[in-house]
């Protein structure tokens, strides 16, 4: 059986879909395949967002860019967008069950010191995890009730 496919979409696909991408995967990869991409791919995984999943034991160095046109001829079950513009811009998937629109701030606008950017790094990578692990953990519940 094929397990549920969800889309996680944000503009740049840089940095918060990234994110929410390794965060639900190490968190649910085990129910569902878990992607990202982006409406305007910036074309790269912003190492900010590398080093901060590093830091909680996660690895996204192997993930790559993507235009989310690329999915839509894939069975997408769910897709969330992580920031305004990507749901706006956001098309409906074939098998399309839901959709969810969870906004965070975009960490590589983030200006001061390095120390500074990096705090905003981490800031929205634990409010990504707070979100994305307790959807995972509502999936979990889901499958026991319903299994």
């Amino acid at each position: 059986m094929n397990k549920p496919s969800v889309l996680i979409l944000c503009t740049g696909n840089s940095c918060r879909s990234h994110l929410a991408e390794g965060i639900l995967r190490a968190a649910a990869g085990d129910l569902i395949e878990v992607h990202s991409a982006g409406s305007k791919p910036a074309g790269y995984v912003h190492p900010k967002a590398i080093q901060v999943m590093r830091e909680i034991g996660l690895d996204i160095s192997g993930h790559t860019s993507k235009h989310m046109r690329e999915f839509l001829h894939h069975q997408v079950t769910t897709v969330i967008t992580v920031c305004g513009i990507a749901d706006q811009a956001c098309p409906i998937f074939p098998g399309q069950v839901n959709r969810h629109h969870w906004r965070f701030d975009d960490p590589a606008h983030a200006t001061g010191t390095e120390a500074e950017i990096l705090a905003e790094f981490r800031r929205v990578r634990d409010a990504i995890k707070l979100t994305f692990e307790a959807y995972a953990a509502g999936l979990r519940e889901g499958r026991k009730l319903s299994g």
